[in-house]
């Protein structure tokens, strides 16, 4: 790993309050790999801390997620006691055996789902998503996702994210989103992505822009959406914008790349927006563009009230907004400083067939 980065990087992870170990006493290993069984090391406390704290400390890519579900599983042993409490203190002197089970089968079952793989390493893997694949298993979408297809896809290579063969999802595009999204393989890539994106792009290298088709023309040919976001009060699949106080900080920048047609008003009726995301709330980008008067074409929750305005379209391009049922949005640029070896990534997916499609129609 390049020196620099590999600095910014244990700088970023230090920064989150989550991943602190400010209190973690350093250890001097006792035993550990040859001699002993897989998964299985010892420590020498050599000055008190917590539990969870000390073994964050020496545990390289083992997120505090993962080592508190370890102790509570019974893992964990102090003086050859089994602890249950990750929050218990350890003393100086005191000899700490944890051991580390072998990753578990997925709960989802691995699919052969055809995926548009751009990169892959040990580490991650970069999926230009199509629209109509749902990123994770729920209730109603149980199989046929993403992460099915990503199980049978990554097979072996998959060392367990939190003690399980499964893929680890830091950030999601909805359904009907197409474009980038990257997944991490094993415990360190995925806790290395999460603090990137936890930050947000603001002290860490990360770049996520869209581009959208909205209705009407913005006033501003650029500007900045800074308007919080929570869930909407009676509509239960809606997010809306609220008070900070009832919800999170969501800011979108975005840039007018090109307008088509024009109403009676000399506006245009569409325009393609580039969107970047300074957060990455649920819905961001589809509620700020309606919240600003321009919603993304064919958005069924927050557009509904612009279908009428598919009349002044072309007849192709009506033809293509009645029969596409997505919103016109995709993730077209993901750029990020890997998590393992340092390296700045950036990623370009030009717009999908269909959209591509529809940006010529307009035309």
């Amino acid at each position: 790993m390049n020196q620099h980065a590999k600095r910014r990087y244990q700088a970023s992870l230090a920064a989150l309050p989550v991943e602190r170990d400010e209190e973690a006493a350093p250890a001097a290993p006792v035993r550990t790999g040859p001699g002993l069984p897989p998964g299985q090391h010892i420590f020498a406390v050599e000055e008190g801390a917590r539990l969870d704290k000390f073994l964050a400390g020496i545990a390289d890519g083992m997120s505090r997620t993962r080592i508190k579900g370890l102790v509570e599983a019974g893992y964990v042993h102090v003086d050859g006691k089994q602890i249950s409490d990750a929050g218990t203190k350890v003393r100086a002197g005191q000899s700490i055996e944890i051991v580390v089970p072998e990753p578990v089968a997925a709960e989802p079952a691995g699919e052969a789902i055809p995926l548009n793989v751009i990169f892959e390493d040990d580490a991650l893997v970069i999926i230009d998503k199509p629209a109509g694949l749902v990123v994770h298993p729920a209730v109603g979408h149980e199989t046929g996702t993403l992460v099915n297809a990503l199980i049978a896809h990554c097979g072996e290579s998959l060392s367990g994210i939190g003690g399980v063969k499964r893929p680890g999802i830091v950030h999601r595009l909805d359904k009907d989103t197409s474009g980038l999204l990257v997944v991490a393989k094993t415990d360190e890539a995925h806790k290395g992505l999460s603090a990137l994106f936890a930050d947000h792009g603001r002290t860490l290298s990360l770049t996520r822009d869209y581009l959208a088709f909205v209705w009407g023309q913005p006033e501003s040919s650029a500007g900045m959406i800074d308007a919080p976001l929570g869930r909407h009060p009676w509509h239960r699949e809606k997010q809306a914008v609220v008070s900070l106080a009832k919800g999170r900080e969501a800011i979108t920048h975005f840039r007018v790349e090109r307008t088509f047609g024009r109403d009676a008003n000399g506006r245009a009726l569409v325009s393609l927006v580039r969107c970047s995301l300074e957060t990455g709330r649920t819905h961001q980008i589809r509620v700020h563009m309606a919240h600003i008067g321009h919603p993304v074409l064919g958005d069924p929750l927050y557009a509904q009230g612009f279908r009428t305005k598919t009349v002044h379209l072309s007849e192709a391009a009506r033809a293509i907004v009645d029969v596409m049922r997505r919103q016109a949005l995709h993730a077209t640029s993901l750029g990020f400083e890997h998590p393992v070896s340092g390296e700045e990534m950036l990623f370009e997916s030009p717009l999908s067939n269909e959209l591509a499609a529809l940006a010529e129609a307009l035309s």
